[in-house]
């Protein structure tokens, strides 16, 4: 039987000398871990040595050569871009709605208002510019005086028409 050499004088077949390529570790102690430790610490000081990559590499060493300077002009899209930041999205524009009544106001929700097909404090608000509360209260107001009718009324909204002679 041919005597085997210990694990830390393995040499690798495509070498042109017959001296081995692995120095031991030092620190390492093979005893604890078996010939696996030992095979995977040859391998690793195997690999690292320059010895075996001038021997093993078939590619040619690399060139430094710059790129050759074109006539076309630089592209500015495809290299690395500013972040894209969030938008705060579409904002609406606050209407400035009036919180009493003026007099030409006050005229036209009498004489307008109670020939609406259908009366909410929405369509107030916004035909009128007031806000919502002084629309709930002009709704009271053509209630009380007649001029409109309920047609259905809820906690969040209420619906009137106006009033026919029926």
């Amino acid at each position: 039987m041919p005597e085997v050499p210990p694990p830390y004088l393995f040499s690798w077949p495509p070498t042109p000398s017959s001296k081995p390529l692995f120095i031991p570790l030092e620190g390492v102690d093979t005893r604890l871990h078996g010939s696996a430790a030992a095979a995977a610490a040859a391998l690793f000081y195997l690999i690292r040595s320059k010895e075996y990559l001038d021997v093993c590499s078939d590619m040619a060493p690399k060139k430094d050569k710059a790129p050759p300077p074109s006539s076309k002009p630089a592209k500015s899209g495809g290299g690395k871009q500013k972040k894209k930041k969030w938008s705060k999205g579409k904002q609406k524009e606050k209407v400035n709605n009036a919180i009493l009544f003026d007099q030409a106001n006050y005229d036209k929700m009498l004489s307008e208002v109670p020939k609406y097909k259908q009366i909410t404090p929405s369509v107030l608000s916004e035909r009128l510019r007031i806000n919502g509360s002084l629309a709930r209260r002009a709704i009271k107001d053509l209630m009380a005086r007649g001029a409109i009718r309920m047609v259905s009324a809820h906690a969040s909204q209420q619906i009137y028409t106006r009033a026919t002679n029926t």
